[in-house]
């Protein structure tokens, strides 16, 4: 059979053998010229592969505490960006011509949403991916980066779809630029997308944590010794297990350590509800409850929860009558009730408010702690009223009550009020409220009320909410002699005393004074004043003490001035930070407290929010586990949100700061458990928390408490250096987790993934151990 002539062949046929020769060898050399320029330019689609974390851990990373900042100012630097070839097939890759990519809108299998659907302009993002010359025109060269984004649905593993976009690039003897340099907005204005939102800026901790900023770890006496100091290689594989232990899918390491609780010699004062951690910190699995799903949004939440999420009904058959919780088919449901309002919060807290004008909720008094919390419906409401409640109560008969409050989407924590100091801060509540929390706030010298007035702000406000101040029982009589007395030595000014008429309840409030007048005219020293060298602050695994503060006699102080009015206190500078005070980022402390602030707008308007596929209305319990002044907090205002921030025991004292602009927190170790139930928080939030806490303790342990406290489906974000990114990303990967997004541009790092559903067969025989 013939072949048939091709035309171009043709004619190099009747052309001499050099020119045949000479055409074919440039032909060759053409593609091998391509093919290196395409080798030469594209970023590898590895995430994090091992040879270049094995190079990056070989470099010597700054002393100084390093993070990014999205600012928009980054130099010259080259990405690449991977999407799943779901994401691709169902949606497109971008192209240099302006078409759209879509990255989110994962779905669980029950049909609900995960990932939220975000659109970026492929012109606009490659313009970002460049960066611009910095703002003092010097051509500081910037080390590669690179951009991962996946979008698994159901957890199953996709393999990546090999595009990748590669803008035009030139140089300008400034740096290198994009020719989509000057992309610019309809107005006009520069439109900054994702990944502007992860460009690095950096803003360093400074050593003057160690001097003019203190810790919780040194401040605190009585602290318990640091655990034994380890950094964890990398580990390959795992050998996860289910604990094996009494409380099952509810496990608390430090609040179910029944061998600890055994050894007790009293539980007098509570101590069996206290913190009891265990030597070696568990890193077995908490089980799933059977048939739990995905918590119902808020605000729907407020009223009812999946029953076979927290399955529990003591608390339905001893608390029923009075409105706490109710079982309603498949559904938990919270009327809204309490015992001291069992015709609803609501109408309790503007009997408040109508007994005493001056409370002002939501513009004078602003950040409330509840004491003794049940189902935590008083702090559920007064959201309506802009007010932000930290619950209360210990892990107790009353089965489950701090667990059905967080499912409810409401702040509360589990704690006790027994032989230690609750681990908050001095005077930053503006109110504290007991409706019948079973506290016997007389005996002992007054020592659990005087806790309280440690933690109240002066002339902050006690809303006591009890029999003894409206029955006449022989019992109630005699307390409520005893507590006039207390609290007339205490200084504390009774301001209103009523009876509601719709709850059949009555209600008493006293101020803590403002200033040392009164304390300076009492006949007898008692309560007495704590010495001078007691650090109110101090409260982590610190004794009760049965003494008074003094309180702030100079205006420069904290305390001697009400904050400002909510809302403008979240943005404004406290007072009390010295213009000569050097801040944690090395700036003047206003100027380093702004810049903080400004700086977490920029990320989570520019990248949390729009750049990571996090579907916010999933979203309702946030935890920052290390905040610093709160910034990421504020940050999220306009958000139908609550975050606890978490002021680690190692890191600069803040906590204060927090509350002064009307935020809550915490202090905390994390190297040990964290006292809340499992599966409680949407979003945990680590900037550059696990390469700290990798010096004092082991991080697989840590990794294990986050899969903890974190609900299936929740996300997890941590800026970090790149080396403990690895680390972690490792450890999650083989917990089943899904990958949403990972950033890297030398030596720090950014990592969002995603919980899933699962869980191992296999329960662990006796200790929690993992290997």
């Amino acid at each position: 059979m013939a072949i048939g002539k091709i035309p171009w062949i043709e004619r190099f046929s009747s052309s001499s053998t050099c020119t045949r020769v000479t055409f074919m060898l440039f032909v060759a050399f053409s593609l091998v010229g391509v093919w290196l320029f395409s080798f030469s330019t594209v970023v590898p689609l590895e995430i994090f592969p091992q040879e270049a974390i094995k190079s990056e851990s070989k470099k010597q990373l700054s002393q100084s505490d390093s993070r990014p900042l999205e600012d928009g100012s980054g130099n010259a630097f080259t990405q690449s960006y991977n999407w799943s070839e779901t994401r691709a097939d169902k949606f497109g890759v971008a192209n240099s011509e302006g078409s759209k990519i879509n990255v989110g809108d994962q779905r669980d299998g029950q049909d609900n949403v995960i990932g939220e659907n975000v659109v970026w302009n492929a012109s606009h993002m490659e313009d970002e991916i460049i960066g611009h010359k910095s703002d003092d025109g010097l051509n500081n060269q910037e080390p590669n980066s690179s951009v991962n984004i996946n979008d698994n649905a159901n957890g199953e593993k996709q393999e990546n779809d090999k595009k990748k976009i590669k803008p035009r690039e030139y140089n300008d003897g400034y740096g290198m630029h994009s020719d989509k340099d000057n992309v610019r907005t309809k107005d006009g204005t520069k439109e900054e997308v994702f990944p502007n939102g992860l460009q690095l800026e950096h803003i360093n901790e400074t050593d003057t944590q160690v001097g003019t900023w203190s810790t919780q770890d040194t401040k605190s006496r009585n602290e318990k010794e640091l655990q034994a100091s380890s950094s964890m290689g990398e580990v390959i594989k795992f050998n996860w297990k289910l604990c094996n232990v009494t409380a099952e899918a509810d496990y608390i390491p430090c609040l179910d350590n029944d061998e600890a609780i055994k050894r007790l010699t009293t539980t007098k004062h509570y101590e069996h509800r206290e913190r009891h951690c265990p030597e070696k910190s568990p890193t077995c699995l908490v089980p799933l409850p059977n048939g739990y799903r995905r918590p119902i949004k808020w605000p729907n939440s407020r009223e009812k929860i999946w029953y076979r999420n927290v399955p529990h009904t003591k608390l339905v058959e001893y608390k029923g009558h009075q409105n706490w919780v109710k079982v309603s088919g498949e559904y938990l449901t919270f009327p809204g009730g309490g015992t001291q309002f069992k015709f609803g919060a609501s109408h309790y807290i503007d009997v408040i408010q109508k007994s005493l004008p001056d409370i002002a909720w939501g513009n004078h008094s602003r950040v409330v702690l509840d004491v003794g919390c049940g189902v935590a419906s008083f702090g559920g409401y007064q959201f309506d009223k802009d007010v932000l409640t930290m619950s209360f109560a210990p892990k107790d008969e009353h089965e489950a009550q701090v667990q059905f409050a967080l499912e409810r989407g409401i702040p509360a924590l589990l704690a006790v009020m027994g032989t230690k100091r609750l681990p908050l801060p001095g005077m930053v509540f503006d109110v504290i409220h007991c409706a019948r929390c079973r506290v016997p706030w007389h005996i002992e010298g007054g020592m659990l009320l005087l806790e309280l007035n440690r933690l109240l702000r002066p002339g902050g406000f006690f809303v006591w909410s009890a029999t003894p101040v409206y029955r006449k029982t022989e019992e109630d009589i005699g307390i409520w002699k005893a507590m006039s007395e207390l609290t007339k030595m205490m200084c504390w000014k009774m301001v209103s005393k009523m009876k509601d008429s719709v709850n059949k309840v009555g209600l008493v409030i006293f101020r803590k004074p403002s200033n040392n007048e009164c304390y300076d005219q009492r006949a007898v020293n008692t309560p007495p004043l704590c010495q001078e060298s007691d650090d109110l602050n101090a409260s982590w695994n610190v004794s009760l003490l049965a003494c008074m503060h003094r309180l702030p006699g100079d205006p420069i102080l904290r305390g001697f001035h009400w904050p400002a009015k909510w809302p403008s206190r979240l943005e404004k500078t406290p007072y009390w930070l010295g213009k000569a005070q050097v801040g944690i980022y090395g700036k003047l402390a206003p100027e380093d407290f702004q810049a903080d602030f400004e700086h977490w707008k920029r990320v989570v308007s520019k990248s949390y929010l729009n750049g990571i596929g996090i579907n916010w209305s999933n979203i309702r319990n946030v935890m920052d586990m290390r905040s610093v002044y709160g910034g990421f907090a504020a940050a999220l205002r306009d958000l139908m949100v609550w975050v606890m921030n978490v002021v680690p025991i190692d890191s600069p004292d803040t906590l204060p700061i927090i509350y002064e602009r009307g935020l809550f927190g915490i202090y905390h170790d994390w190297c040990e458990s964290f006292s809340t139930y499992p599966r409680t928080y949407d979003l945990l939030h680590a900037d550059h928390l696990f390469s700290r806490l990798k010096i004092r303790c082991n991080l697989l342990p840590v990794i294990v408490e986050v899969d903890r406290i974190l609900r299936p489906q929740g996300i997890l974000i941590v800026r970090d250096d790149m080396k403990t990114i690895s680390e972690i990303q490792n450890i999650l990967k083989s917990l089943h987790w899904d990958i949403r997004l990972t950033y890297s541009k030398e030596p720090e790092g950014l990592l969002c993934m995603q919980k899933k559903m699962w869980r191992p067969q296999e329960i662990e025989a006796d200790s929690a151990s993992v290997s």
